[in-house]
């Protein structure tokens, strides 16, 4: 059976879904039916998987403002069939910080954070990284593209200037926000007409940011980084107290590698590098691949634990070792090598949950994501973000471009973490997608979803549940949920353990879990979150099947 396809056996009443979508031509998964019926459109017309991804893209720029925008960053894994350099290419989209204050400046203005070390401005006009959004997709079209920027942008300069309908749950996420939003008149004035939050159904109009995209689509990157609209951006920032300046937006430029990988259980396992927590993946399935999971160990008390456990590791190293690369060196080849998951593996006590997660000792943020493939069997999985929810709530005055807290969320301002501010270096990012390919080495899916540390946490279930369940790829977005909590974010990290579960996970599973010691944090029974978007290819016939997360408001489409 392929990897990620039904099974003939396969019992679809127990699904909230019937089912993957089937498709031969194309398909696209994403957070948003507006934003698969953008890609959708190109596969139909022609258009290629990158360039179906990016028009999908620039309509979630629009449509989700709170997950992800044009102010945001931008991460994909590419594979061209037929080989040649960027037969499979990792594109990393992420901006630095400003380059004219210190860390000690920073600590000056941040902010307590619960258990009292200083953080960074977690929202507002300090939290900014440079972004890397807009770049981004340029190189994607330049490297894999066949269709032109501007024309791909049509669709989403039409729904910021005409409107698009809020969605139940857009409506609710600006709400929510409120108090946020208000803060800064530019922002208010978008997401808050007539000083309140819009309602389902409404109309949401973004004219500032539909000409903004019009400027870029025209004038291309060079526009939003070396350009006028760049420093538009930093003067507006400024008149509220920014510090990212035109020289930080100049030097900026997308980086491009091969994928971090792994193997488990005989696929491979492809992901992207830093400053991405990719490798937190591919070390967390590596510890759990020391332990024969089968179909049904993924939901019980045993499972659970040792995925928890595995993470618990993987991040503890993460904050241990991982930085911008430019500027610290990371021991990235050993945290991803067998030898070094059997030693976590080794550590992990199978009847007791750990409570102070450490890293071992070597010797030497809401965002959005999708999938597509086409008919060619070209394959992409892309995520993009803001950071947290609306970012740093900052729209840069009349740009109507609302910028990423990226900064101020995920810089770390305690001396000796190789994720430490300094100037023009890249925050350590919560960000990752994969792409599988089979034991013969064909790549066969791509996956991914949004949900900052959760990430790495929900990838691996999907994974695992996957290879060693044997779920088909709409199965795999509907398992209960579980993740640990606090993991990376600085502003979190110290607060007390928990393992935050879905009840779905059942009873006597939970039960287990906290006769092992977890603090066990209930969530309901589909109260997680998440938006786990993934597409399958079967190498014989060029069948597509894709799942999309019924967590959230999203849709998978084919053609």
């Amino acid at each position: 059976m392929t990897l990620g396809f039904p099974a003939a056996t396969a019992d679809s009443t127990v699904l909230r879904r019937r089912g993957p979508v089937m498709a031969r031509r194309g398909a696209i998964a994403s957070a948003h039916p507006l934003v698969s019926a953008a890609g959708v459109r190109v596969l139909a017309e022609g258009g290629n998987a990158v360039d179906a991804a990016v028009a999908a893209a620039l309509v979630a720029a629009v449509v989700v403002p709170a997950m992800c925008g044009v102010g945001g960053d931008i991460f994909a894994i590419v594979h061209r069939p037929g080989g040649g350099d960027d037969a499979l290419l990792a594109v990393h989209g992420s901006g630095v910080g400003p380059g004219g204050v210190s860390a000690d400046w920073l600590r000056e203005h941040g902010e307590d954070s619960p258990v009292g070390h200083r953080v960074m401005a977690q929202h507002g006009p300090l939290s900014p990284a440079v972004p890397g959004f807009v770049d981004g997709a340029f190189t994607l079209l330049e490297r894999f593209g066949s269709r032109r920027f501007a024309d791909l942008a049509e669709p989403a300069i039409g729904y910021a200037r005409d409107g698009f309908p809020l969605s139940p749950g857009g409506a609710a996420v600006i709400a929510e926000a409120r108090d946020l939003l208000a803060a800064f008149p530019a922002t208010a004035a978008v997401f808050l007409p007539g000083g309140r939050p819009p309602h389902s159904g409404d109309l949401l109009r973004q004219p500032d940011l539909a000409r903004s995209i019009g400027e870029i689509a025209r004038g291309g990157p060079e526009t939003l980084y070396r350009g006028e609209l760049g420093r538009r951006i930093t003067v507006a920032l400024a008149e509220v107290g920014g510090v990212l300046s035109a020289e930080d937006f100049a030097g900026h430029a997308t980086d491009t590698s091969a994928p971090l990988a792994t193997t488990y259980r005989g696929f491979t396992v492809y992901e992207t590098a830093l400053p991405t927590q990719g490798f937190v993946v591919l070390e967390a399935l590596n510890i759990v691949e020391r332990a024969e999971v089968g179909p049904g160990a993924l939901t019980s008390a045993d499972g659970v634990h040792l995925g928890a456990e595995a993470l618990k590791a993987a991040f503890a190293d993460r904050n241990a070792y991982a930085g911008d690369p430019r500027h610290v060196e990371v021991p990235i080849d050993d945290l991803i090598s067998k030898g070094w998951a059997a030693e976590r593996f080794a550590a992990i006590d199978p009847a007791r949950a750990s409570t102070d997660a450490r890293a071992g000792a070597l010797s030497a943020a809401h965002t959005t994501s999708l999938c597509c493939v086409d008919g060619d069997g070209l394959m992409i999985s892309l995520i993009f973000t803001l950071s947290a929810a609306f970012g740093s709530a900052v729209v840069a005055g009349d740009t109507g471009i609302l910028l990423t807290n990226r900064a101020g969320h995920c810089f770390s301002l305690e001396e000796g973490s190789p994720n430490l501010f300094a100037p023009g270096k890249r925050p350590m990012h919560t960000l990752n997608c994969y792409l599988v390919a089979d034991p013969e080495g064909t790549p066969v899916l791509v996956g991914g979803t949004p949900g900052g540390d959760y990430q790495p946490q929900w990838n691996l279930q999907t994974l695992t549940g996957l290879i060693d369940g044997g779920l088909d790829v709409q199965a795999a977005t509907e398992q209960p949920r579980w993740q640990v909590w606090p993991s990376t974010y600085p502003a979190e990290i110290g607060q007390p353990m928990e393992l935050r579960v879905e009840d779905r996970l059942g009873e006597a599973t939970i039960a287990a879990l906290e006769a092992k010691g977890h603090a066990v944090a209930r969530l309901g029974p589909w109260g997680a979150g998440g938006n786990v978007q993934v597409i399958a290819r079967d190498p014989e016939t060029g069948v597509l099947a894709a799942g999309s997360d019924p967590h959230s408001e999203g849709l998978a489409i084919g053609v």
